[in-house]
C-alpha cells in the first residue's frame, strides 16, 4: 500500500489540472470497401474519463470533401457508447495508478460514394487535449483532426484502410524499455509501412465541437484538407516526441514500437501506417495517442529485444535488457530436444534446423515478482557471400571469370554488380564469365545473396591497367656500314616499363636507349615492344625502314715508319678501295687530300697518321698507322766570316740540329755582351747596336742539351770578323 500512495500522490501532482472541454487522448478513422460504392466508415475516439471535461459527441459528425476541397456531404452519427479500458500490468509486484482513466467509443456508418475523380477526403475534428501535455504548446487548446482518403474506383482502385489490431499501452514505466506491436492489418493484402509522424491539429477551445453541436458563432463545416501539424514544443518533433533513451522507435517493416522513457509525464504521439499497391500509395492511417510514463518502483520487467540480425547460421548468441531481474530461466524453443534451456543470464543455443522458433525468458521464476516475454526468433543459414577478385587485367582485350562462394539454400536469389563500366553490368549467375571493362581504374564487384528475407553483401575489387604507348625515335633513318644509330625511347606509361627492341637484322636489345651498327647494306625495319609492371604490352614500328649503304675500305702504307730528324721524310702509299674522296691527316697538323704523298716532320716524336675515305653515298672509314721520328744530336761552328764582304759568309752562325735549352752568346775583347739568341736558325750578321762592328776576334759562348741523351754541352771560342 505504501508504493500505490506514493503513486498516487505523484499522479494527482501531475495530473490535477482540469481545463475547459480537454478530453481528447486519441483517436482514427479508416473505412472499409463493401461494394457497390458503399463504404464503412470507422470513427475510434478515445477519451480521458478521469480528468476530461467534455462528453463523447452525440452525433459526431464527419465530413466528406472532394480531392480539391469542396465539400460534398456530411453525416451525423450517433453515439453508440463507450467502453472503459483496463489498466492492469500483468504483474503482481505493481499496483496500476486508479487515476488514470481511458476509454474507448466506436462510431460507424456506412455511406454511398459514387466514383469521383480525384476520389473523397472523410475528416472529423474536435477539440481539446489535456492540458498537463508536456511536449505540445498550449495543449489545451490544441485540437485533433482524424482523416482518411478514398481513392477514385473509377480509376480500377477497390481500397480499404489498413486497421490497427491493438491500442497502445496506457501508461508506461519510467526507465522500463517499451514493447509494443503496433501493427495494423490490411483487407486488400496491401503492403504497410510504419513510421512516427506528426498528429493533425483541430479545432479550438472558441469553437470546439461542428455540426449540429455547434454553438452560436462557430462553423457548421469543417475546414477542408490540409490540415496543419500540431504545435511541438522546444526539441520535440514527430520523430521525437517523447524523452527518452533509446528514443521511441517504430519497425517500418513490422510496427514494433521500441524505446525507454526517461522523463514523467502525458505526451502526445503519432504513428502513420501506409499502404502500397504494387508499389503505388494508396492511403495513410494516421493515429495519435497520449503515453503517460509514471514511477514503477521495483516493478520487474522481462525483455528480450527485438531481433535484428538474421540469416547468421544457426548458434544464437542471446541477450536480455530485463529490469530488476534476480533469477532467469529461458526456454529457446527448439523442438527437437528437451534440453533447450538455460538458466544463464546471456545463454546460447545452436538450433538443429532453420526454422521460425518462440523463445521465452521468465524472470524471478517461481515468485510474485515473476515476469515473463516470448519472442520470435528466425533461425535461417548463414548468409556469407565472399569471392576472390580475379587478377587485374589490361584494359585491351580484358575479360574476368568470378568464382562466388558463401552458404545459402537452392531457394535463394543471387546479385552481382560490377557497376556500369563492366558488359554484363550485372549477373544473377554464382560464376559468371567473360565480364569486360571499357575502362582503366579499380572497380569495386558487390556479390548478393538474399534469401529468407535476408540480405548480405561481400565487395572486392578489380584492377583494370592501362595500355603503355610505345613511341621511339632514331637519331637517322639513313646510316652507313658499321656506323652507329641511336635509338631513343619516349613511350608513355603509368608504371615501370620492360624493353624488346627488334633491329630487323636479327639482333635485338632489352635496353632502353640501345646504340647498335649494322654490319652489311641493305634495309632494315625496327620495333619496339613495352611491357608495363602488370604486363601491358604494346609495340611501335619507325615508319621508315632504317637503310644502310656500303662503306668504303681505308687503307695505306707508310715507308720508312721510323726515321731522324735529319731526314724526317715519310711517303704515304693508297691502299683504299670503294672510295670517291680520300683524306691524310699526318698528326702534325697538317694534312692532305692526296693520299698518294710524303710529308716532311720538322719536330722528333712519335705521331699518329690517319687516313679518311669516302664514298659518294656519304660513308665514310678511317684508317691509322704510327711513325717515329727520332731525335740526332749534330754541332759544328765556323771560325771567322766576313759581313758585308761577299754575301757569302755574312752571318756567324753555328750549324746545330737535335738540341733544346739553347742559348748563343757573343762578346767583344773587353766582355761586352754584343749579341744573344735562343733560336737554332739565327746567327750573328757583325752588327751591334745597328752598326758593322770593326775587325776583330770576338768570343763566343754556346750551351744546349742534345736531344739523344738530354746531355749538356757548353762551347766557349773566337771568332774573327774581317771587314
Amino acid at each position: 500500500m505504501k508504493i500505490k500512495s506514493c503513486i498516487l500522490f505523484l499522479f494527482f501532482l501531475v495530473f490535477s489540472v482540469k481545463s475547459f472541454a480537454t478530453h481528447i487522448v486519441g483517436g482514427e478513422i479508416f473505412y472499409d470497401f463493401l461494394g457497390g460504392n458503399n463504404y464503412r466508415i470507422t470513427l475510434k475516439l478515445y477519451r480521458d474519463c478521469f480528468t476530461g471535461l467534455a462528453p463523447y459527441d452525440n452525433p459526431a459528425t464527419i465530413f466528406i470533401f472532394d480531392n480539391s476541397g469542396n465539400f460534398i456531404d456530411s453525416v451525423e452519427i450517433p453515439f453508440p457508447g463507450s467502453t472503459v479500458l483496463p489498466v492492469s500490468v500483468n504483474n503482481p509486484c505493481f499496483i496500476p495508478p486508479t487515476n488514470i482513466c481511458v476509454e474507448e467509443a466506436i462510431y460507424i456508418t456506412n455511406v454511398n460514394l459514387p466514383p469521383l475523380p480525384g476520389g473523397y477526403n472523410i475528416t472529423y475534428q474536435r477539440c481539446c487535449r489535456n492540458n498537463s501535455i508536456l511536449n505540445l504548446i498550449n495543449p489545451g487548446d490544441v485540437g485533433s483532426t482524424y482523416m482518411a482518403h478514398i481513392p477514385d474506383p473509377a480509376s480500377g482502385v477497390n481500397n480499404s484502410s489498413p486497421h490497427y489490431v491493438n491500442f497502445p499501452p496506457i501508461f508506461l514505466c519510467l526507465g522500463v524499455p517499451l514493447s509494443f506491436n503496433h501493427a495494423a492489418t490490411d483487407p486488400d493484402g496491401d503492403s504497410l509501412y510504419y513510421e512516427l509522424c506528426d498528429p493533425f491539429t483541430g479545432l479550438s477551445s472558441t469553437c470546439p465541437i461542428l455540426g449540429s453541436q455547434a454553438s452560436g458563432g462557430c462553423p457548421m463545416v469543417a475546414s477542408p484538407p490540409p490540415y496543419p501539424f500540431v504545435p511541438w514544443l522546444g526539441s520535440y518533433n514527430a520523430a521525437y516526441p517523447l524523452s527518452a533513451s533509446p528514443g521511441l522507435n517504430i519497425n517500418p517493416q513490422n510496427g514494433f514500437m521500441t524505446g525507454t522513457p526517461n522523463m514523467l509525464g502525458q505526451w502526445v504521439v503519432g504513428v502513420c501506417v501506409s499502404e502500397y499497391r504494387n508499389g503505388v500509395f494508396m492511403d495513410a492511417n494516421k493515429r495519435d495517442f497520449q503515453f503517460n510514463v509514471v514511477d514503477c518502483p521495483n516493478l520487474p520487467v522481462a525483455s528480450i529485444p527485438q531481433q535484428t540480425q538474421f540469416c547468421f547460421g544457426y548458434n544464437v548468441n542471446f541477450t536480455q535488457n530485463s529490469v530488476n531481474a534476480f533469477n532467469y530461466h529461458w526456454d529457446f524453443g527448439d523442438p527437437s530436444t528437451n534440453l533447450d534451456t538455460s538458466n544463464l543470464v546471456s545463454p546460447t543455443w545452436t538450433y538443429a534446423d532453420s526454422g521460425i522458433y518462440t523463445v521465452t525468458l521468465i524472470i524471478n521464476p517461481g515468485t510474485l515478482c515473476a515476469d515473463t516475454q516470448a519472442n520470435t526468433f528466425y533461425i535461417y543459414p548463414l548468409l556469407a557471400p565472399a569471392f576472390t577478385a580475379p587478377p587485374g587485367e589490361c584494359v585491351y582485350n580484358n575479360s574476368f571469370d568470378f568464382a562466388g562462394a558463401g552458404a545459402y539454400m537452392g531457394n535463394g536469389t543471387l546479385g552481382w554488380n560490377f557497376g556500369s563500366a563492366a558488359s554484363p553490368s550485372a549477373s544473377s549467375q554464382l560464376n559468371p564469365a567473360n565480364v569486360v571493362f571499357d575502362s582503366e581504374g579499380v572497380f569495386p564487384v558487390i556479390f548478393t545473396i538474399s534469401e529468407n528475407g535476408c540480405t548480405k553483401s561481400f565487395i572486392d575489387s578489380v584492377h583494370v591497367y592501362p595500355k603503355p604507348v610505345a613511341l621511339f625515335n632514331s637519331s637517322t633513318i639513313l646510316g652507313c656500314v658499321l656506323n652507329p644509330v641511336q635509338f631513343t625511347d619516349s613511350s608513355v606509361s603509368a608504371s615501370p616499363l620492360t624493353y624488346y627492341w627488334n633491329f630487323g637484322n636479327g639482333t635485338s636489345s632489352i635496353l632502353q636507349n640501345p646504340l647498335i651498327s649494322y654490319s652489311s647494306a641493305g634495309n632494315y625495319p625496327v620495333s619496339l615492344t613495352i611491357t608495363s609492371e602488370y604486363g601491358c604490352k604494346d609495340t611501335a614500328v619507325l615508319p621508315t625502314p632504317i637503310t644502310v649503304n656500303p662503306t668504303p675500305i681505308a687503307g695505306f702504307t707508310l715507308n720508312p715508319t721510323i726515321v731522324t730528324i735529319s731526314d724526317p721524310y715519310i711517303t704515304m702509299s693508297d691502299q683504299s678501295s670503294l672510295a670517291s674522296d680520300c683524306e691524310v691527316f699526318w698528326g702534325d697538323g697538317s694534312s692532305s687530300i692526296n693520299c698518294d704523298s710524303m710529308h716532311k716532320y720538322t719536330t722528333i716524336g712519335k705521331y699518329t697518321v690517319m687516313q679518311v675515305v669516302e664514298n659518294l653515298s656519304g660513308c665514310y672509314d678511317t684508317a691509322y698507322s704510327d711513325i717515329t721520328i727520332q731525335a740526332e744530336f749534330f754541332f759544328w761552328i765556323p771560325n771567322a766570316f766576313t759581313p758585308n764582304k761577299n754575301e757569302l759568309n755574312e752571318i756567324f752562325k753555328p750549324n746545330v740540329m737535335g738540341v733544346h735549352d739553347y742559348s748563343y752568346l757573343i762578346f767583344d775583347r773587353w766582355g761586352t755582351k754584343i749579341f744573344e739568341t735562343t733560336n737554332t736558325e739565327e746567327g750573328w750578321n757583325g752588327h751591334y747596336k745597328n752598326k758593322l762592328c770593326k775587325s776583330d776576334v770576338y768570343v763566343y759562348k754556346i750551351t744546349f742539351e742534345d736531344d739523344v741523351e738530354n746531355v749538356f754541352h757548353q762551347y766557349i771560342g773566337k771568332v774573327t770578323l774581317v771587314r
